[in-house]
């Protein structure tokens, strides 16, 4: 099954944060931050969103940089993606 993101929509897949520490310590599930750092899977066409022309900057394949607790989270065949509007989207990761 695949996702197809309407109107200035992206959906991102959340890369894993780090298990450690730089000093080597082991982090417990509950002492994680969500990650911040997500890859675009699909990118929707933009254009007239809520009456403004809306120009998608991002495509697939890019790293970004999304806000903490933004976007829809689902879970399709097993995968776990994160539905959020471009405008979410604080940063492209190079």
């Amino acid at each position: 099954m695949t996702i197809k993101p309407l109107g200035d929509r992206v959906v991102l897949k959340l890369i894993e944060a780090e298990e450690t520490t730089k000093s080597g310590i082991i982090l417990a599930g509950t002492a994680k931050e969500k990650p911040q750092i997500a890859e675009v899977m699909a990118v929707g066409p933009g254009g007239i969103v809520d009456g403004k022309d809306v120009e998608m900057y991002v495509d697939e394949g890019d790293k970004v940089l999304t806000s903490k607790y933004s976007g829809t989270e689902v879970k399709i065949d097993g995968d776990e993606y994160t539905i959020v509007r471009q405008s979410d989207i604080l940063a492209i990761v190079e």
